[in-house]
């Protein structure tokens, strides 16, 4: 069976990629040479497209994306909870979800998740590596083993940290932060108890050959992104992010699609050149960004220091965005900080799409700008990005001034209608079109 990569580079378009052309409304033909060319992926494992999912494209060519972080925590959180955070996100505009779950019976959690999950599904295997043992037990066996399971159950795209060399962990040492990925810290520990190389490095062109079987996307993890402003853009960060160029060109010549990760915490001056130098070492693979976060002094509001930083992301070259909730730093998220956090990073997201000028990006936003000169407000919340909150909060604002039962379609509480310059405008529009100038 051939993978999305290999379909794409023989010139064949797959079903998959005519669903995607037509959601974004392209021409096939331009995603199959996007994938070819590996500046495209569709994460679509074999085995969940034959259940449930409905495949997504992550690529400059098409609308910039949103990723969802859900999963059981060994200290709280229950599956029942992680699957209706699952629903709130997708509900709220995820284009994937990935579960991070490091409590409970992972596989158990994995399988109840995927079954309710139409969209692209990640995971970190190596939280499930070391769930039941020690970071100094796994071998090449438990590796292997893991990776498969997880395949066979449908997982769309493996965040691997096969980039954390052991040449790069000193590197850390004079960091503000040192290591902050989990995986990152987790390799780094082995490396330093083993006395090796990172394993996944190592085993890298066999992870390939199980990862195409299932045709499951590489997300190469960032293992040594930036914690905090000041360790960003630095020795370590860069010399990992070449060997990611590496494995990339690896990946692609074994028949796998790739997207690599990206910092992290960044200030926003430097994010321009974050973006472009991933483009260049990573031969334009899809990028995909946590954040980034601009600033670290706002804990519970780094959903909006990371839609700065998204913004920028998406419009200097970021594919992918993955959200940050208001609870970023400080503890697990529940429903509500979830659903926060995707449309913070939905409106990152299109503003950078917007600003790029992608095609048809900006339609959306004249619409709901002529409803509201029209003072149209059906059409003008209907529109909105989020229209549950827009119209709870208009029907709040409006309380009071209604007539004959409705929202009066005048004016709202926050000018009055004598000060209301929709509705002047739309006076001085009839008196323009009527001659009376």
């Amino acid at each position: 069976m051939a993978t999305q990569l290999e379909t794409a580079k023989a010139g064949r378009i797959s079903p998959e990629v005519e669903y995607v052309a037509k959601a974004e409304g392209v021409e096939a033909g331009l995603v199959r040479d996007e994938i070819a060319a590996g500046r495209l992926v569709i994460p679509a494992n074999v085995i969940h497209l034959k259940r449930n999912l409905k495949p997504r494209g992550i690529g400059r060519v098409l609308a910039t994306k949103v990723n969802a972080n859900i999963g059981v925590s060994s200290v709280r959180s229950t599956v029942g909870e992680e699957i209706e955070k699952m629903r709130v996100a997708i509900e709220a505009g995820a284009d994937a979800i990935m579960d991070l779950s490091t409590g409970g019976d992972l596989d158990v959690i994995r399988e109840e998740l995927l079954a309710q999950c139409p969209v692209p599904f990640g995971t970190v295997p190596i939280y499930q590596m070391v769930s039941d043992r020690t970071v100094e037990e796994i071998d090449e066996k438990i590796i292997l083993d893991v990776i498969e399971r997880q395949a066979k159950q449908g997982v769309d795209f493996f965040t691997i940290h096969a980039g954390v060399l052991r040449e790069y962990v000193p590197l850390t040492g004079k960091r503000v932060m040192g290591i902050v990925s989990r995986g990152g810290a987790l390799l780094a520990e082995w490396m330093l108890y083993h006395g090796r190389q990172n394993p996944l490095y190592e085993m890298f062109d066999e992870l390939c050959a199980l990862m195409r079987e299932y045709d499951v996307c590489f997300s190469l993890g960032d293992g040594l992104r930036p914690g905090s402003l000041a360790d960003a853009t630095d020795e370590a960060q860069i010399a990992e992010l070449r060997t990611l160029g590496e494995l990339t060109q690896r990946a692609v010549e074994a028949g796998c699609q790739v997207m690599v990760e990206g910092p992290g915490h960044v200030p926003f001056n430097q994010i321009e050149h974050n973006m472009k130098i991933q483009q260049e070492i990573c031969h334009n693979a899809p990028f995909y960004v946590l954040g980034p976060v601009v600033t670290d002094i706002a804990p519970g509001y780094d959903h909006i220091t990371s839609a700065i930083g998204g913004t920028a992301a998406a419009y200097y070259g970021a594919s992918f965005l993955c959200y940050v909730t208001p609870r970023e730093h400080l503890g697990l998220p529940n429903a509500e900080d979830v659903r926060t956090g995707v449309i913070a990073a939905r409106i990152a997201a299109h503003a950078g799409d917007v600003a790029r000028g992608l095609a048809g990006a900006a339609d959306r936003d004249m619409k709901l700008s002529i409803a509201r000169a029209n003072l149209d407000w059906d059409s003008h919340l209907s529109q909105s990005l989020d229209p549950e909150t827009a119209v709870r909060m208009h029907e709040e604002a409006c309380k009071g001034i209604e007539e004959n039962g409705k929202m009066n379609a005048d004016y709202c509480s926050m000018c009055g209608k004598q000060w209301c310059s929709a509705r002047i405008n739309k006076e001085i529009r009839e008196k323009l079109k009527a001659g009376n100038h």
